[in-house]
């Protein structure tokens, strides 16, 4: 009944064209996350995770709109608060009810969910350990920092093609490609 009233209740502000209705959704879901959590940690954290896609979008809407001598000014508002909207309503939701127990209805999914959470884990722990040698290796930062970030992205790019690699092998024993 949670999963179809999430998936019910999303696809609402998903539909929602008018700029009020979705301001006061976001109200109310803000307030409704204050009174639940006396705090606003996850919508702070939706904001954070949103803009610089959203500052791409809206800057490149407004280079749009002056080529073509319209007014931006209310899509860009609506878009950004529908990214925010949405964004938000997934954190809280997902803040309040379990990622696994949320796609256990389903074998395969849970079984794709696994593999992501897995993958997600791995590279944030390598992350945090390129992040701390990087600390205890350089007192001062220099010319060694561009490098150290060259090298590190070459790492994960070479991590992720040996991982996908591994991964896939791992769907198509289960079945999950007919190649």
């Amino acid at each position: 009944m949670l999963k179809i009233t999430f998936i019910l209740i999303f696809f609402i502000f998903l539909s929602l064209k008018d700029l009020m209705l979705i301001a006061l959704s976001l109200i109310t879901l803000i307030v409704i996350s204050f009174i639940t959590d006396k705090n606003l940690k996850i919508f702070f954290k939706s904001i954070k995770s949103v803009i610089l896609f959203n500052l791409g979008v809206s800057i490149g809407y407004l280079i749009l709109a002056l080529f073509k001598n319209i007014t931006p000014w209310h899509y860009i508002t609506y878009i950004n608060l529908k990214v925010i909207l949405l964004t938000f309503f997934v954190f809280y939701f997902f803040s309040k009810v379990s990622l696994v127990e949320f796609f256990s209805f389903n074998k395969e999914l849970s079984y794709l969910l696994t593999i992501t959470l897995s993958q997600i884990f791995s590279y944030k722990k390598t992350y945090e350990d390129f992040k701390m040698a990087f600390r205890a290796r350089v007192y001062k930062l220099t010319d060694k920092s561009p490098k150290f970030i060259t090298r590190t992205f070459e790492f994960f790019f070479q991590k992720a093609l040996k991982d996908s690699k591994e991964r896939t092998l791992a769907m198509k024993a289960r079945g999950f490609f007919n190649d």
